[in-house]
């Protein structure tokens, strides 16, 4: 229980003592500089509770806090806000406790615990993963990472969507114009390849709607009957109908875009537990949606189609089936749902990690599934962010002009080299410790850029800024973890000691209040599916780091006792910078 809980519960019952009443919560704030004081209860609420001066009241309250209350050294009352002294004694004991759990903040997975999946990534097979991918991507698996801290076992997964019109473009494309190369003869990623055929493919689409309308056809008709297009549905067809030489393409190219995913992720550093294939899944629900409409769930129009009715959720009627019987993406969505919590019986929640664009889709499966009888479904959590922007606009997959996951890498990699070689930050190292740190401080500015973002709001992604070395950046706050590496291998004494009885400075009260946070922020942001506030959370530790830092003597004080807390106060707030950005999957070097 951290002091802020002590002191809540401390207040109530101050409350109901004094004055008899019962209050359903307590305001805090920071004390403002101007008063003494840690922490400030704002009075003003209890008077809905109890009639009287908000002096009066602060000043009864605080003289039964004190007395009460061991980590209370001192109050003063300014009109109605209580301003609360904490005792040194207090913060001490607090640090000693932080100092001596072992991964103070991270939860050990217990077995006992029901069990999280989180769904990230789940790209088409025809093209490489993009900027888009890359926020899912980090955000999937940052969630995933914060709710195992808090003991959750975890399952990683991804639905790939390798079937469609969208994969017989490529395919078409390539058997086209390809002349059998492969990425071998080409020395592109298998990924790249697939995508450049995608690009094709409305190359030529586009080529052929132009001719049809100069022969007199509508824009509607050219792009319903352009040639290109009606091979490539009959390549579905043929697909779904198991024809052996359009399913042996179908398999070869998709293989050409796992490998080249799986390159992209280890680079990107994210991983999966399993995998799940459209391929395989797109036919799952049917049943489900066969026995929902005996059931009176669903309900069939005279064309045969199956629908659902949701007007009286404020929503409208959704198809779940086709009227030729053929499934739609909710019949799928439905059916791998239930086919996952058939198979991890100790599933307890599902989080799908998709842009927002599919905030009405989630919200309609849900219901769904509520609707067919299954409790689980209140446990479904749809992590709905908004897109990424660049200065230059939008991205368009089929017209090439996305930006490539790879390509991004590489770019943040190179702004890191040239941002460091222009600051002269790196001239002690060698030639492959500069390029390993590139590549960290590189990849650490995308993904602190990305995950400071609440992820429901829309980015505006710029590379250069996000490698600034000072402000809100990844490299700021992995240049304040190498400074305080570098106090560590300066401590020629023993800094393990237990420190008592000593007079705290406000800026070591401050970064102990800090620290003692951090369970408590790991906590929200698996609540709240926001790695942002783990973020925000390390700058604003950073920050108060490096106040206290410039404000305090740490290995050059001649007091003993202090040089040694101090020493402790940075070892703690850079091995909970190491764990903070761990869990975003953030590197930090050990020198910068």
């Amino acid at each position: 229980m951290n002091i802020q809980e002590s002191l809540e519960n401390a207040v109530k019952d101050g409350m109901k003592t004094l004055f008899e009443v019962n209050i359903p919560s307590v305001e805090f704030q920071e004390t403002r500089k101007e008063f003494e004081g840690d922490l400030t209860i704002v009075v003003f609420p209890f008077l809905k509770f109890v009639k009287g001066n908000p002096f009066e009241i602060a000043t009864k309250l605080g003289n039964y806090l004190k007395k009460n209350l061991i980590e209370l050294s001192d109050f003063n009352v300014v009109k109605g806000f209580l301003n609360l002294t904490i005792s040194d004694n207090y913060y001490l004991q607090s640090f000693d406790k932080i100092n001596n759990t072992k991964n103070y903040g991270i939860k050990k997975v217990s077995n006992n615990e029901k069990s999280v999946m989180v769904e990230y990534s789940s790209p088409n097979t025809n093209k490489p993963l993009h900027l888009g991918h890359i926020r899912n991507n980090l955000l999937g698996y940052s969630v995933a990472e914060i709710i195992a801290a808090t003991g959750k076992k975890v399952y990683k997964t991804q639905i790939i969507n390798d079937r469609g019109i969208h994969i017989c473009k490529s395919m078409l494309a390539w058997e086209r114009y390809g002349n059998g190369e492969t990425p071998e003869s080409t020395g592109l990623k298998g990924d790249k390849l697939a995508g450049n055929y995608y690009v094709k493919f409305d190359e030529e689409y586009k080529k052929e709607i132009t001719s049809l309308i100069a022969k007199g056809a509508s824009e509607d008709e050219a792009k319903k009957n352009a040639p290109i297009l009606v091979e490539a549905q009959n390549m579905l067809r043929k697909w779904e109908s198991g024809d052996e030489k359009i399913v042996s393409l179908w398999k070869k190219m998709n293989q050409w875009v796992y490998d080249g995913f799986d390159k992209t992720y280890k680079e990107l550093g994210v991983n999966f537990d399993m995998n799940y294939y459209e391929s395989n899944t797109y036919l799952l629900g049917k049943n489900i949606v066969a026995d929902g409409l005996i059931n009176g769930v669903f309900y069939k129009k005279e064309d045969g189609s199956v629908w659902i009715d949701l007007t009286e959720e404020g929503l409208d009627e959704k198809i779940v089936l086709r009227a030729d019987g053929t499934a739609v993406y909710m019949t799928q969505d439905i059916g791998t749902a239930i086919q996952r919590f058939k198979e991890y019986p100790d599933l307890d929640s599902l989080v799908y990690t998709v842009g927002n664009e599919q905030d009405y889709h989630f919200r309609v499966l849900i219901l769904i599934l509520k609707k067919l009888g299954y409790t689980w479904a209140q446990h479904l959590y749809h992590l709905s962010y908004g897109m990424v922007d660049l200065p230059s606009g939008k991205m368009k997959s089929r017209e090439g002009t996305v930006v490539d996951a790879d390509e991004l890498i590489i770019e943040m990699t190179d702004t890191a080299k040239s941002i460091s070689q222009e600051l002269g930050k790196l001239e002690s190292y060698s030639g492959e410790e500069k390029e390993k740190l590139y590549k960290t401080i590189g990849l650490g500015a995308l993904k602190y850029y990305i995950l400071k973002v609440d992820p429901k709001k829309r980015i505006l992604f710029d590379p250069k800024e996000s490698i600034d070395f000072n402000g809100n950046t990844g490299p700021f706050i992995q240049y304040t973890y190498a400074r305080i590496q570098s106090i560590l291998r300066k401590a020629d004494f023993d800094y393990s000691k237990k420190i008592t009885n000593i007079t705290l400075h406000q800026k070591e009260k401050d970064l102990i209040k800090l620290l003692e946070y951090f369970k408590e922020i790991i906590y929200n942001s698996a609540l709240n599916l926001s790695p942002a506030l783990l973020a925000n959370y390390t700058y604003d530790l950073v920050k108060e780091y490096n106040s206290f830092y410039q404000s305090l003597p740490i290995l050059g004080n001649d007091n003993l006792q202090e040089k040694i807390l101090r020493t402790q106060i940075s070892n703690q707030v850079g091995k909970t910078i190491k764990k903070a950005f761990k869990l975003l999957g953030i590197d930090v070097p050990e020198r910068m």
